[in-house]
């Protein structure tokens, strides 16, 4: 079923709930009136006579039902008929004798003081009237026909209505919801307009407050997360296949010229040699590819898993000497630390002693005496760590791409190296919640400032 039909009967299905509740209380409310209005004229009319005949001895009976006969504001066929103590009737207007009146009746009006029952289409009123000391038992009955026949008409005139309404506020309520729902209508035609060709499309989030904005603005987050993931996949895949075909090309060009004719040993063992140094650069980078492909995605970060900073550079530190000896590597502390535990971290040691690794290395891979410093401090509940160098540093024009996979600024152009180290870094500091940042200057060094929050 549709959100619009569902409202709609909703709507629908309150307001009749109400309207229902409504009807019957009038209605049961007019009943209860109209029943004690008519016993009230009912009590007077028994009265009214019952006094005439005993209280004036000058009226006898005929005059009294002549009187009765004539009197404005009779009741519709109304009965009066009285008894005395001995349970004689003394007077009656039922000339017909329809209605009969039994001994048991009586007594339950001696006992009961007034009853009232219905007989014959008549409604009774039995009361028990002290006059002179003395009991009489009135008896009075009429057909309340103006008052049925009102209450009848307002039966009809609340259903009539009840019906009428509930199809007003069908109506009304249809109009409503499609109004209401027209925003989310808006909203899915716009995301349904959204295909691989216009990610950058974003949906109107309207007036920017209501729930409907809410899920426009969530609609708006998660295709920035899409397009984010399809832009960093079609980079990949381009850059993939850009950085492997010259690696690919360069051995395939070796293999052609070496089967082009019969050479001496060494020159095959010369080309193996220059082959397998292409191979290892080839897995340098699918190895650096690969990573950059792990860093964007999920789950990466255990919350558990504690890490001390010192330590994991002490580690990198150990692991890049023993490759490279003549590099060197400082780690010194920028001041005395309150407390050791803010050196403690929790996240991804791996990938962590990747991005580590990397601006060690390239520290030590640019200086020209191949040495790295690195400072540890804190500030501000954040672990703040610099790695610097005595290199070329990166000309100012550079700088804003230099996190940019495969980017290589035009000064070590000349160098060997990939461009996507620095990328990995930006990508691993950013997973763990912290920051990188650069201070550069041409032929005077690079200095890079990771901040990781303390956790």
């Amino acid at each position: 079923m549709q959100i619009r039909n569902k409202l709609t009967y909703q709507f629908v299905g309150i307001v009749a709930g109400v309207l229902l509740l409504a009807s019957m209380a009038i209605y049961v409310l007019f009943v209860q009136f109209r029943e004690r209005d008519f016993y009230l004229r009912l009590n007077e009319k028994a009265i009214r006579t019952a006094n005439l005949l005993l209280a004036d001895n000058n009226v006898d009976a005929a005059t009294l039902r002549l009187i009765d006969k004539n009197l404005r504001g009779a009741l519709p066929q109304e009965k009066v008929i009285i008894f005395n103590a001995s349970a004689e009737k003394i007077y009656s207007t039922d000339d017909d004798n329809n209605f009969k009146i039994t001994e048991t009746l009586l007594e339950q009006i001696r006992l009961k003081k007034e009853i009232r029952f219905r007989q014959n289409n008549f409604e009774w009123l039995g009361l028990l009237y002290k006059f002179n000391n003395k009991d009489y038992i009135i008896l009075a009955a009429a057909q309340d026909i103006y008052g049925l026949r009102k209450l009848n008409f307002l039966g009809i005139s609340l259903v009539a209505v009840f019906i009428i309404l509930i199809m007003v506020v069908y109506y009304f309520g249809w109009t409503f919801a499609g109004r209401a729902l027209k925003p989310i209508s808006k909203v899915v035609s716009e995301v349904e307009g959204i295909t691989i060709n216009n990610l950058n499309a974003r949906v109107d989030v309207g007036n920017g407050q209501d729930e409907i904005a809410q899920l426009a603005k969530t609609f708006n987050k998660m295709l920035e997360r899409i397009e984010a993931a399809f832009n960093a996949q079609r980079s990949f895949v381009g850059n993939a296949s850009h950085e492997l075909r010259n690696p690919l090309s360069i051995i395939r060009g070796q293999l052609e010229v070496a089967l082009l004719k019969d050479r001496k040993t060494d020159d095959y063992k010369k080309t193996l040699e220059s082959l397998l140094e292409d191979i290892n650069h080839l897995t340098i980078i699918s190895n650096r590819l690969l990573s950059l492909a792990q860093v964007s995605g999920v789950g990466l970060i255990d919350p558990k898993n504690e890490i001390r900073i010192d330590d994991l550079l002490l580690e990198v530190r150990s692991e890049l000497i023993t490759s490279i000896p003549e590099y060197t590597v400082n780690i010194s502390f920028e001041s005395e630390l309150e407390n050791e535990d803010s050196l403690l971290f929790y996240g991804n040691e791996r990938l962590l002693k990747i991005a580590f690794f990397n601006l060690v290395e390239n520290a030590c891979k640019y200086s020209p005496d191949h040495s790295c410093l690195v400072d540890i401090g804190e500030e501000e509940k954040n672990i703040i760590i610099r790695f610097s160098d005595k290199g070329v540093g990166i000309p100012v024009e550079d700088l804003k791409n230099i996190f940019e996979p495969f980017y290589r600024a035009k000064n070590v152009l000349d160098r060997k190296g990939h461009g996507i180290g620095l990328s990995l870094v930006e990508k691993i500091v950013r997973l763990h919640g912290g920051t990188i940042t650069v201070d550069s200057r041409e032929k005077r060094g690079s200095v890079f400032t990771v901040k990781l929050p303390v956790r």
